[in-house]
Formats: structure tokens, C-alpha cells, sequence
């Protein structure tokens, strides 16, 4: 028979026949929770955090469990549609199985340390991930860790000890006025010269053209409507989705000669849907494949790579076309409340910092005129 000790206020601790100590507390519905370690001091430092924790109400008690079995759990029951978007859920479903349960999912989840995670992390910078997808990684383990202390599993969220990797910020690479003509020029008779002209004039977001349909333009009044977004989630395969904000759902105004290319797009779009045949796909999609479906963010984007080694224009990304809309309206004098409605901002401090290089022109501009209006 171990020997039992109690300390006053302390709860019961004994010592085993193996010499190992254990400390015990009692939770509600008479149920035990022990602790152990090699000396009497060790448990008993562990049962008086654990008498803290209880009378603050965060001490876990729930169930001892694998990360794995906790995560599978939450992503499935809890974490996943129409609580998150679907597009959402598809990116944190390639976290969760591809990353977070191989790299740290055998460990016990009342047992993650930062330590662990601090080693995960630099385990994946190293082998090539950027530290922007290393970030995610911290964002989705953190959100299932404050769901894990709700549930009274973890007395403490151990995401918050640990720093994030900072990604490296983009380097915003808009083209000049003369640069976005140039492109223009290299697109002309190009199957996908209707997306860039507007993605040039409009610069909506690569996934809003993608799914922008032919409902959604209207010729009468020279507009088109800025409803949904699409992107390749993973297994999930090409998810259609409404914009983030309220803001990201809107109207943007075409010039005549956008609304003539759009024209002129629909009836190239008529004959290749004549010679496809029974192989369309009928998804009134403007800016569509071969056979009437979705084009692959990869594809356009290498498409985009030879159109600007052809012209001689800077290597730069697809997303940078939005930046360059923006810049060359602001350039133009044109009212920054515009623009973030234009592209979709949800407030306009954040087209205002986005953009704050184009200001300082502005800035100038507006002084000039000042300075002829009161010249002598």
C-alpha cells in the first residue's frame, strides 16, 4: 500500500511503491485529476497551480487526448461551413491534414508546449515553406486552441507564447500609364485580351474576374456587378464564394470602350462554344476555358509571365495589375474615396495607406494649382 500524505489546503499527495509522487485534486462530480513527478515538492508546486486554476475556473479537466484526435474533432464538427466560408474551411482543412496532425498531431494537447511549436515552425521555414504559410499554420492552431480553452481542455493557449513568423511584405510593382498601354497592345487578338483590359481599367481581384459572370454585366447601362470570387481550395476543387465584405460586393462603371471589348468578347465566346460542342459546359462564364469553365488561377497566371517577356514589361504578379488601376487613377487626380470603392476596400484608410506613394505627387499637384490660383 503507497503511504498518503495531506497537506493543509493542498489537496492529497502520496508517494508510490515505484518512489514516483502523485498529487490528486477532486473536480466536480467527485472526479480525480492527478498530477506526478519525482519529488514531493515537484507535485506540489503542480497541485497549487492546479487549486489556482480551479478557483479562477481555467483549470482543464476535460479529457486527455492526441492534437490529432482534438483537431480532426474540431475542423469537422465545429470549424467548417456555414460557420466559416467554404473557401475558408478548404484552406484551413490543407493546414490542419497537411501540416499541423503530421507535424505536431501525436502529441498529447494538454502537453503542447511552446517549445513544440517553436520547433515546428523552424522545421518548416527550413525545409522551404515561405513565413507566410508558417503564419497561417499559427493563426489556425491558435483559433483551435481558444475553442480547445472553452471547452475547458487547455488551461491556456500556448500560441500566445510563441511569435509568428513576419512575412515579408510584397513589393507593390503597379505599371506606369505607359506601361499598362504596352500590355494592352501585346494582348490585342489574345483569347484573354478582354480580362486584361479589365483587369487593367477596373482592377478587380483576380478570383472576382474569374467568376465574374455574363449576368453580372449590363450592357444598358454600361456596368457590371462585382458578386462572387473563385479559387482552387485544395481537394475541394474550384470554390465559388461571395466577396469578404460588404464593401467587396459592388458596381463598378465601364467606359464605352470596355463595355465594345466586352461586346466583341461575348461573340468569340458564341463561336468556341459552337465548336466545343456537346464537351461546354454552360456556366455563363465571361472569362472562361475552352469549354466553358473556370480558368485555373496557375494557367493565368503563366499566360500573364509570356505576355510580359514578350512586350519587355517588369516581371511582375497578376495582383500587381490592381495595383497599377489604382495608382494611375490616383496619378490622374481622380478622388481616393473613388478608388476604394472601385476596388473594394471596406474602408478608405486602407486604400489611403495602400496607396500613400501615390499622395505625395498629389500632394505637389495640388500646391502647384494653389500656387497659380494666388500667383501676382
Amino acid at each position: 500500500m503507497a503511504s498518503k500524505r495531506r497537506g493543509h489546503g493542498e489537496g492529497s499527495i502520496y508517494q508510490r511503491k515505484d518512489g514516483r509522487w502523485v498529487a490528486g485534486i477532486t473536480l466536480e462530480y467527485g472526479k480525480r485529476k492527478y498530477f506526478y513527478g519525482d519529488t514531493r515538492r515537484e507535485v506540489q508546486e503542480k497541485l497549487k497551480v492546479a487549486l489556482r486554476e480551479q478557483q479562477q475556473g481555467t483549470l482543464a479537466t476535460g479529457p486527455q487526448q492526441t492534437l490529432k484526435a482534438y483537431l480532426e474533432q474540431w475542423i469537422e464538427q465545429v470549424h467548417k461551413p456555414p460557420i466559416i466560408r467554404v473557401s475558408t474551411y478548404g484552406k484551413y482543412c490543407v493546414v490542419v491534414y497537411q501540416h499541423l496532425i503530421p507535424g505536431l498531431g501525436h502529441i498529447q494537447l494538454q502537453k503542447l508546449t511552446p517549445q513544440h511549436l517553436q520547433s515546428f515552425y523552424t522545421k518548416e521555414l527550413d525545409g522551404g515553406l515561405s513565413a507566410g504559410s508558417v503564419r497561417m499554420f499559427h493563426t489556425v492552431l491558435h483559433e483551435a486552441l481558444e475553442n480547445a480553452m472553452k471547452w475547458n481542455l487547455v488551461a491556456r493557449n500556448v500560441c500566445d507564447l510563441v511569435d509568428a513568423p513576419v512575412p515579408a511584405r510584397h513589393e507593390m510593382q503597379p505599371l506606369t500609364q505607359e506601361q499598362a498601354k504596352l500590355l494592352l497592345q501585346a494582348v490585342r487578338e489574345h483569347r484573354l485580351e478582354t480580362l486584361f483590359v479589365v483587369a487593367v481599367v477596373t482592377g478587380m481581384r483576380e478570383g472576382e474576374l474569374l467568376a465574374l459572370r455574363w449576368q453580372d454585366v449590363d450592357f444598358e447601362v454600361s456596368c457590371l456587378y462585382v458578386r462572387h470570387t473563385v479559387g482552387r481550395v485544395g481537394k475541394l476543387g474550384m470554390i465559388v464564394s461571395e466577396p469578404k465584405t460588404k464593401k467587396g460586393r459592388r458596381k463598378i462603371v465601364l467606359p464605352e470602350f470596355v463595355i465594345e471589348v466586352l461586346k466583341q468578347h461575348r461573340e468569340r465566346q458564341q463561336a468556341v462554344h459552337e465548336r466545343a460542342g456537346s464537351r461546354w459546359r454552360n456556366m455563363d462564364v465571361v472569362f472562361c476555358n475552352r469549354y466553358g469553365g473556370y480558368i485555373e488561377s496557375a494557367t493565368l497566371r503563366r499566360v500573364f509571365k509570356r505576355i510580359l517577356e514578350g512586350a519587355g514589361l517588369p516581371d511582375i504578379r497578376f495582383h500587381d495589375l490592381r495595383h497599377s488601376a489604382a495608382t494611375i487613377l490616383l496619378g490622374m487626380g481622380v478622388h481616393p474615396k473613388v478608388v476604394q470603392e472601385l476596388l473594394g476596400h471596406s474602408s478608405i484608410s486602407i486604400t489611403l495607406d495602400v496607396y500613400s506613394h501615390v499622395m505625395p505627387s498629389m500632394q505637389q499637384e495640388a500646391m502647384d494649382k494653389l500656387g497659380d490660383l494666388f500667383k501676382e
